[in-house]
């Protein structure tokens, strides 16, 4: 921990060194990596080239992506056309779906990663009690999956944050996001980052196994939206309800193919955190990801996070590389006044649909939400900085002083140990306690379904508010019942005493325990400690300089550990009456198509998480989940039996969906439970990005209706043919034959892969083609990988 006093001199000597020494000081990308510096003068040299090609002004966005391209000199650059191959700075990954990244990464046959990586161990642990307990409870459930983790990591060169170090966004911003950074992480909330000027991308764990390969990790070129944000933040309005402003504008989908670039003279008003807020959020309207430019909130955060030489080094590369040009052009443009700006409780059941808190209460009971609140939650990986947990603790103390508290379960959930331990030394805690809340574990816990919920009845109706990201439906307890609103910390701590849905703190009374109203004051908190941040309990472990003599064991028989057996190769032919599984209607996520919760324990499994294939989906035959007629039998039954029935007896299948397939989570399971269980496509109105490109890396053919209305073409017993596939080309549709009884339709397909995604699908997987390069195979402008240097 370093104090104010103490931090000035440093900053002082340093700014002095780096004065005389200016471009070509080696400054660390991490208090944890020594060796690994900050590639600012490669990255300028690299966006030079670009801008003497382009000639025109670049937003920041393009700044920070282009000058990270593998060969700038040659590459393609047009916004949502043409496809990027560019050098990630890092790999982050969370520990649900690290396990099946390493287990890919294992199956490549590299002895190292290439690029810094860390794991994060914060998806396991279930909110039942309290931290504390449910923390050792965690360990002892998930020892063999954390032993695989840490050994793997140990064997591989990849930093590893144990159980309870906290969420992998809060890690990575306290420690290793920085200006300029291009990182990918293997969760959807991986933008979080774009709080420090970094362009972070979620992924599924197939990208991560590229970049930690060596091999160029491939993006369509983003198209770029701005959003201009004007006045200040003050009052009841958090930076949160930038973000909810943005998804009731953009919708869930609006931002997909684009990244999110916040400017404007509203940005000084907004901490730091509180950009990573919006940015984490972003992930919600779809967005590729998001960021701020980098300014002099960031420095103030880099500086308490330990990391002021980093901050100085980037104020030298701040006109050129990390602002973007004078008149550079949007592809849209967005304005928000924050003077103006209300505050907004959005859902339930989706992120886009928003309530501005004068009209909560009376739109609530118009469209029968269940009006008394059951839980309040607050923290996760969206809103759980010092700033947040201050100005909650400030509300908790206003409320306390007239001798009330939360009149409902009040839950809170620190983003990292750092944090826990901050507000516990500086007195938070305790007012929460007082308030009547419970300090979860580090960790994610309800925010992803981590929750052993007891207050309420599977199927009972009833309503709960949070701080999170997400509130699709089930997302949090599992309860399709229940019906979760997203709005401000600040927010979820009021509506938290009142207990109801129509209370406004910004104009109805509260009765004191004394009989006396009173309105709660508008929340304050500080940006940052005062007295530096404590870290707590030290909860990393470094890889060894050689893993040469580490053993990572999977046991044959693990119920949470699989060696993965790779795909088949596409044999060349067309595919010809395809059966349908299943044709969803409606919404369908993630979480649909691979649920989470219970089933985050087989993240390493690929057969036992297969079990929850499809099991939210809603069947457009009789409007029911995990119901659907086995065609080959005649026989009702669950989503997952019926297509193992179907592999078994070598059918082929299709799933048919509607708009934005795949939104929500990134996890990659979604697309290798369909390839595992004998899918070869899947055919939508319109695709989510990251769900798209974790398909095409298993091999399987990702498809969108040319006309729309023909998803009403498709019946449950059609037969699907899918023909000239050996014609399949960048933007050449694919022919496609719908068989219904004694007629049929011939309709088009389109599609998204590019010549490199052709050969995954025609080597039956992006990993299979990994080892036909690492043997010495591929063609024409394939990337091979090496071993990373030492």
């Amino acid at each position: 921990m370093i104090k104010r006093p103490q931090l000035c001199r440093q900053l002082v000597a340093r700014r002095f060194h780096l004065a005389r020494n200016p471009l070509w000081q080696k400054v660390p990308m991490s208090n944890f990596e020594k060796n690994d510096f900050l590639p600012y003068q490669k990255l300028n040299n690299t966006l030079r080239c670009v801008k003497s090609r382009l000639k025109r002004p670049l937003t920041l966005s393009e700044k920070v992506l282009y000058s990270h391209l593998d060969e700038p000199d040659t590459q393609d650059i047009k916004r949502g056309e043409s496809y990027l191959r560019l050098r990630p700075d890092r790999v982050a990954m969370q520990d649900a779906t690290a396990q099946m990244a390493l287990l890919q990464f294992i199956s490549s046959g590299l002895k190292k990663v290439a690029v810094p990586s860390t794991v994060h161990c914060d998806h396991l642990i279930e909110a039942q009690v309290c931290g504390t307990e449910d923390l050792a409870r965690a360990k002892d459930m998930h020892k063999e999956v954390y032993d695989f983790l840490g050994s793997a990591c140990a064997k591989y060169g990849l930093g590893f944050w144990k159980p309870g170090s906290g969420i992998i966004h809060q890690i990575i911003l306290e420690n290793y996001a920085f200006p300029g950074l291009l990182m990918i992480g293997t969760d959807s909330h991986t933008p979080n980052g774009g709080g420090l000027g970094g362009l972070c991308i979620g992924v599924g764990g197939a990208d991560a196994v590229d970049v930690m390969a060596n091999i160029p990790w491939e993006l369509k070129c983003p198209k770029v939206i701005g959003c201009n944000l004007t006045g200040k933040i003050s009052g009841w309005t958090s930076p949160k309800d930038v973000i909810l402003k943005m998804a009731e504008i953009l919708t869930v989908k609006g931002g997909t193919g684009a990244i999110i670039e916040y400017h404007g003279s509203g940005v000084e008003s907004i901490s730091c955190t509180g950009m990573a807020t919006i940015c984490n959020m972003g992930a919600e309207i779809g967005a590729t990801t998001s960021l701020f430019p980098f300014n002099q909130r960031m420095v103030k955060y880099l500086c308490a996070t330990g990391r002021g030489e980093m901050a100085d080094f980037a104020q030298k590369f701040q006109k050129e590389l990390l602002t973007a040009d004078k008149n550079c052009e949007y592809d849209q443009l967005i304005e928000i006044n924050l003077d103006t700006l209300e505050p907004l409780v959005n859902g339930p059941f989706t992120p886009d649909l928003a309530h501005p808190i004068s009209k909560f209460g009376e739109n609530s009971k118009k469209n029968g939400y269940p009006m008394d609140i059951k839980v309040g939650l607050i923290g996760s990986c969206t809103n759980s900085s010092y700033e947040d947990m201050g100005r909650c603790a400030n509300i908790a103390k206003d409320a306390l002083s007239h001798g009330l508290k939360s009149n409902i379960p009040f839950n809170v959930t620190p983003g990292s140990e750092q944090i826990r331990a901050t507000i516990e030394r500086d007195g938070m805690f305790e007012v929460f306690e007082q308030f009547g809340g419970t300090v979860l574990a580090n960790a994610c816990g309800p925010c992803i379904g981590q929750w052993d919920r007891k207050d309420v009845k599977m199927g009972e109706k009833n309503t709960i508010v949070t701080s999170y990201n997400r509130n699709f439906t089930g997302r949090n307890d599992a309860n399709p019942a229940t019906h979760c609103f997203v709005t401000s910390p600040e927010m979820v701590t009021a509506l938290s005493i009142c207990g109801r849905l129509d209370f406004n703190p910004l104009k109805d009374e509260l009765e004191g325990a004394d009989g006396k109203k009173f309105k709660l004051k508008p929340p304050h908190g500080e940006e940052l400690p005062a007295n530096g941040f404590d870290p707590g309990q030290n909860t990393y472990t470094a890889p060894p300089a050689s893993g040469d003599d580490v053993k990572v064991a999977v046991d044959p028989k693990s119920e949470r550990l699989q060696v993965l057996a790779p795909f088949e190769k596409w044999d060349g032919k067309d595919y010809v009456d395809l059966t349908v599984l299943i044709k969803i209607k409606g919404k369908c996520t993630t979480d649909h198509i691979s649920a989470a919760g219970p089933w985050l324990k087989y993240r390493g499994h690929l057969d036992n998480i297969s079990n929850n294939l499809f099991i939210g989906a809603v069947n457009a035959e009789n409007n029911e989940m995990n119901k659907l007629k086995n065609q080959r039998s005649g026989e009702y039954g669950a989503v997952p039996d019926v297509a193992r029935d179907y592999k078994s007896n070598k059918l082929k299948w299709v799933a048919v969906g509607e708009e934005n397939y795949g939104e929500g989570s990134s996890r990659e399971h979604a697309a290798l439970e369909p390839r595992h269980l004998g899918g070869v496509a899947i055919i939508v109105k319109s695709f989510a990005r990251i769900h798209e490109t974790n398909l095409k890396k298993q091999g399987m053919l990702a498809l969108t209706f040319a006309n729309a209305s023909d998803y009403d073409k498709v019946k449950p017993d059609s037969k699907i043919s899918l023909l000239n596939l050996k014609d399949l080309a960048a933007g050449k549709p694919v022919d496609c034959e719908i068989k219904n009884g004694g007629s049929s339709d011939k309709i088009q397909l389109n599609h998204s892969f590019n010549e490199l995604q052709i050969k995954w699908f025609q080597a039956g997987s992006a990993l299979n083609m990994m080892k036909e390069l690492a043997s010495g195979g591929g063609g024409k402008g394939d990337a091979k990988p090496t071993e990373a240097k030492k």
